[in-house]
């Protein structure tokens, strides 16, 4: 019986029982921590043929320490945690699970719009704190709504808008205008989307800072903003100067720098606490995006293990 390692939290904890299908194939399911830190993942690496891997990093000495290992099944879509040169070096593949959570991700942007556009999470605290005050806040088939990166996500998002009757305005360098306008959006570049926008949601890949001081001195006052994407998208320190000032109307995230660590980030400062909805990543925590994601990941390791070439290659970056 072969040994399948998995190491996100949520790995079959939805409704499908991923773990008996590895079972009924042959193989065995091992737990190890979300982490990867390396002493405490080693004894495990040692016996696995294939591993499930979550967010944590895959280095090449967690490559080293598994001599057996075939695959490496990211558990979601973002890759930037694995060393994939490494891997491609050991001839072991690397996959993802794409569009396995972009339903999930999408919701969760439509609904951090709404709980900044009409004060929701505020509201609550203050009625909690016996203040009933009224905020007035604005409705979304009113706003003109920018999309950063028309991809999976970005579509979504789109197709949700056209329900509240939104403007939708979309930004992506990688994808050729009637595609943009097929998916419900006006075509056009990021710097005409935060000239033009009322609200902007941003789903582009990380590895660089969209929204700095220069860019949201373009902005109109009051802007929106919603990151459900990746954390170095946004200079949090710019960001807060303008909701301080009044650029910004609002900031709603899934993600800080730092996350769990992020305490420190000036956007959790008492006096933002109003304007800003920070969520834990709950953006792909959905029962169907957790089977989505389990599905995937599992299906390209048993591909593997019996011998066939995984359904979601992902190759190294250029």
């Amino acid at each position: 019986m072969g040994v399948i390692l998995a190491t996100s939290r949520s790995f079959s904890d939805g409704d499908l029982d991923l773990v008996g299908r590895a079972r009924a194939a042959g193989h065995e399911v091992v737990r190890g921590p979300a982490h990867h830190g390396l002493a405490e993942l080693a004894p495990l690496l040692a016996a696995a043929e294939g591993w499930v891997a979550g967010t944590g990093p895959v280095t090449d000495d967690h490559l080293a320490a598994a001599p057996n290992l075939r695959i490496v099944a990211r558990y979601g879509v973002g890759t930037e945690a694995v060393d994939l040169d490494a891997a491609r070096r050991r001839g072991i593949p690397v996959t993802n699970t794409p569009g396995a959570n972009a339903d999930a991700v999408a919701d969760h942007a439509l609904g951090l719009m709404l709980a900044a556009l009409r004060f929701i999470p505020d509201g609550d605290r203050r009625v909690r704190a016996g203040d009933w005050g009224v905020r007035r806040g604005r409705e979304l088939g009113a706003a003109t709504v920018g999309i950063v990166g028309f991809g999976r996500i970005g579509q979504g998002v789109a197709r949700r808008l056209s329900g509240f009757g939104s403007r939708v305005l979309a930004a992506d360098p990688f994808l050729p205008a009637d595609v943009i306008v097929g998916g419900g959006a006006e075509p056009t570049d990021v710097d005409e989307l935060f000239r033009s926008a009322d609200l902007i949601t941003l789903h582009a890949p990380g590895g660089r800072t969209l929204v700095d001081a220069a860019r949201l001195d373009s902005i109109r006052p009051g802007l929106i903003l919603v990151n459900t994407a990746r954390p170095d998208l946004v200079d949090e320190e710019a960001v807060a100067a303008a909701l301080r000032d009044g650029r910004l109307g609002a900031y709603a995230a899934d993600t800080l720098h730092g996350d769990t660590a992020a305490s420190a980030s000036p956007l959790l400062a008492d006096d933002l606490a109003d304007r800003v909805t920070i969520t834990p990543h709950l953006g792909a925590q959905t029962t169907q995006a957790v089977d989505n994601m389990g599905s995937l990941s599992l299906d390209d390791v048993l591909a593997v293990l019996a011998g066939r070439s995984p359904a979601h290659p992902v190759s190294p970056r250029p």
